[in-house]
């Protein structure tokens, strides 16, 4: 398996990362969603979906900023650990996850 290109918003103490996906959605608008990772073993992670929607913005570093003002929404307590937009563009799962 080819490693996938993902900029960790930050890791938490128990090495589960939180990770931002960007794509194009056409129109000129980009999404982002918020994902917790866990490395099952060294080809496969493990993702669950922590934004409740997708957070959308007309171009991409606003989007993530976005995302960036999300997540620290959700972990208040970590939001100094976590690293700011912009972030290597990671497009999420190729298989849709279960909210």
């Amino acid at each position: 398996m080819a490693k996938m290109n993902i900029d960790p918003v930050m890791t938490f103490q128990d090495g589960s990362r939180l990770l931002v996906s960007t794509k194009y959605i056409g129109d000129a608008n980009f999404k982002c969603e918020l994902y917790v990772s866990t490395q099952c073993d060294e080809n496969k992670l493990e993702l669950r979906m922590v934004s409740p929607y997708s957070i959308e913005a007309t171009t991409c570093r606003e989007a993530q900023e976005k995302a960036y003002v999300h997540a620290v929404r959700l972990y208040p307590h970590a939001s100094v650990d976590m690293k700011k937009p912009p972030y290597l563009i990671w497009q999420g799962p190729a298989i849709p996850i279960d909210r």
